[in-house]
């Protein structure tokens, strides 16, 4: 997929901020946002002319996220997947346009996607929604603050669901809407909300038994004595209801009518059985 977002920013000017974007988003990682978007257009076989638009916007704001989130004033990462973080590679400042940019810029991307207007909004409206303040930023903020907040498990849930999940729901739900499924958007986002929370529940249990050269990144959580899954219901029932979201999530997906799983469930097993 580098390729194609290489090519998708080859409009912008030349410039440091314009480097430091692509040195984050083409760095590599699990592409997991705009692969269950394919996923999902695919199974309804929709053929969407510039879906690839979409994908890419999806991937800039979770990179763009990424980011931030290690920045000195946040997590204060030096290591993201297997390459120094974009504040230390290049500085501060130019990290945060370079996310600032990938945000911008992924609106844009969508706003010029060969699709009815319609749907840009919809499709717009949802990824907006999804990473704004009552989603990911929100999270974000519970994330960073969470010794003010609380100190349990059904709080770090909801740390989850809006840091990770509702920008795992997105792709899912924009992929009903490219496919003319808006009656299927709950069922999806109940999907993404599932992943979201096993995923970081799945982050947790490797930064407790696996080191840093190992995942390619920085134990920032595990640093910065962070609320995770480990230190509030423990390794092992981490473990069980990490399979066991997954698991559900599959099972959803067989339920869908006229929906050809296959692609979605293979990739959810791989994220399931992920070393890093």
């Amino acid at each position: 997929m580098n390729n194609i977002l290489k090519e998708k920013l080859n409009y912008l000017k030349n410039s440091r901020v314009k480097s430091a974007m692509e040195y984050s988003l083409l760095a590599g990682g699990k592409r997991l946002r705009p692969k269950l978007l394919y996923g999902v257009v695919k199974g309804f076989s929709k053929n969407v002319e510039d879906l690839d638009n979409i994908a890419c916007a999806i991937e800039m704001i979770h990179t763009y996220s990424l980011i931030h989130d290690d920045l000195p004033s946040m997590d204060n990462d030096d290591y993201r997947r297997g390459m120094k973080t974009c504040h230390i590679e290049f500085d501060e400042a130019t990290a945060i346009l370079a996310g600032d940019g990938l945000l911008t810029e992924a609106f844009y991307l969508i706003s010029k996607a060969n699709i009815s207007s319609d749907k840009i909004v919809k499709c717009i409206s949802i990824l907006s929604a999804a990473a704004g303040c009552n989603g990911m930023i929100y999270g974000q903020e519970l994330d960073m603050f969470f010794k003010d907040y609380g100190n349990d498990f059904n709080y770090l849930k909801d740390v989850h669901k809006h840091k990770t999940g509702m920008l795992i729901s997105a792709p899912l739900k924009i992929g009903c809407i490219l496919s003319d499924k808006e009656e299927l958007l709950s069922l999806f986002e109940e999907i993404g909300y599932k992943m979201g929370l096993a995923f970081q529940i799945h982050d947790d249990i490797l930064d407790y038994t696996c080191n840093e050269k190992e995942l390619g990144k920085s134990n920032s959580d595990i640093k910065n004595n962070k609320l995770t899954s480990i230190n509030t219901i423990g390794i092992e029932e981490a473990v069980k209801l990490k399979d066991k979201l997954y698991d559900e999530c599959i099972n959803i997906l067989k339920g869908v009518n006229n929906f050809n799983s296959n692609n979605l469930i293979e990739l959810i097993l791989n994220t399931k059985n992920r070393k890093k």
